[in-house]
């Protein structure tokens, strides 16, 4: 199978959403599982190392304050400029804060040999809003991207 990382993440998300943040990592049954369904232990291992990176945000200071982000030269090869331009919208639209939006683009990162698309990205950002607490309005928000719910850019 030709399966990815990020193939392993939307395969656990769509069948434990409310529990995909909090797998443990022992989880022999879901392994067992994501292994019967074809996937690597590789890919399977990987995908879990993600889930858990998702809720360690201690060295990110939290801030109330409006921050300007330039992107490094390693993030604009990862994230086209329509991911990028997205992810900004979010942040003025209070959608996404400056540490949910530097966990964002740490787990873009973490997809190492995964290209990016605006789909996947909004994906990306629904796991990152369900892993962190009090986010509950922001996720519902972002769901209605990802399911089209509501035009991309509003005016």
């Amino acid at each position: 199978m030709k399966e990815n990382i990020f193939d392993v993440l939307m395969y656990l998300f769509e069948n434990y959403i409310e529990e995909v943040i909090d797998l443990p990592s022992d989880n022999d049954i879901i392994r067992t599982e994501l292994l019967e369904a074809g996937f690597e232990s590789y890919q399977v291992n990987k995908a879990f190392d993600w889930i858990d990176s998702l809720t360690i945000d201690a060295n990110i200071k939290k801030t109330a304050f409006s921050s300007f982000r330039i992107f490094s030269p390693e993030e604009v090869l990862k994230l086209d400029i329509e991911c990028r331009n997205f992810i900004i919208f979010l942040e003025l639209h209070g959608i996404l804060n400056v540490s949910n939006r530097e966990i964002v683009i740490d787990r873009v990162l973490a997809l190492d040999k995964e290209d990016i698309s605006i789909e996947k990205l909004k994906w990306i950002l629904l796991m990152v809003l369900l892993s962190q607490p009090d986010e509950e309005i922001a996720f519902s928000k972002m769901e209605d991207f990802v399911y089209d719910l509501r035009p991309l850019y509003l005016h």
